[in-house]
């Protein structure tokens, strides 16, 4: 039975390992992709606009902005 060492030298950790990492990043980008859409609809652009601006599906788009929406109406019901 291979230890831990062991099985970290092996080809199928390695790759496992570098795809877990490139998975990661490309998460990270997109989530703060994502992050800029709510300042950029309060700057008037489109949700087809800032998708297209950032390279994101426009679905995506949609999902943060209704998102988006639902917690500037919660805030003001709160104030």
């Amino acid at each position: 039975m291979l230890g831990l060492n062991e099985l970290k030298q092996t080809r199928v950790y390695q790759e496992a390992l570098i795809e877990g990492k490139t998975e990661g990043k490309i998460e990270g980008k997109i989530e703060g992709k994502l992050e800029a859409v709510p300042f950029m609809l309060n700057l008037g652009a489109t949700v087809e606009q800032i998708a297209e601006v950032l390279g994101l599906d426009v679905e995506q788009v949609r999902q943060v902005a209704q998102k988006s929406q639902l917690n500037q109406s919660e805030e003001a019901d709160a104030n």
